[in-house]
């Protein structure tokens, strides 16, 4: 499971190396829990990233994003990275690092 921290109004939620299936339900969960808040996910330790928890965080992308709220991703790993290429996605939204306020 994911680990979840909660530093002055801004969670940090540090991901697990694989995000297969079987992670997409707490990742989820987590997500949810912190909906209406500012977050940074810790993608440092991702070994693998599988479709489903990629359509997670991209719908906790725009779901951040349509209530105003900032989600940034701190220090992705190179395999997080080289798996949304592999997936044909932007990697630019969760490579750039927007100033969150604590």
């Amino acid at each position: 499971m994911a680990e979840l921290e909660d530093h002055d109004r801004v969670a940090i939620l540090t991901l697990e190396s694989i995000l297969d299936l079987k992670a997409t339900a707490p990742l989820t969960e987590q997500l949810l829990a912190h909906r209406g808040t500012d977050i940074v996910v810790d993608a440092s330790a991702v070994e693998r990233l599988g479709a489903q928890s990629l359509q997670v965080l991209l719908s906790a992308l725009a779901t951040w994003q349509a209530d105003g709220h900032q989600l940034q991703f701190r220090q992705p790993s190179d395999a997080f990275v080289e798996s949304l290429q592999l997936f044909g996605v932007d990697a630019e939204p969760f490579l750039k690092h927007p100033h969150l306020t604590n």
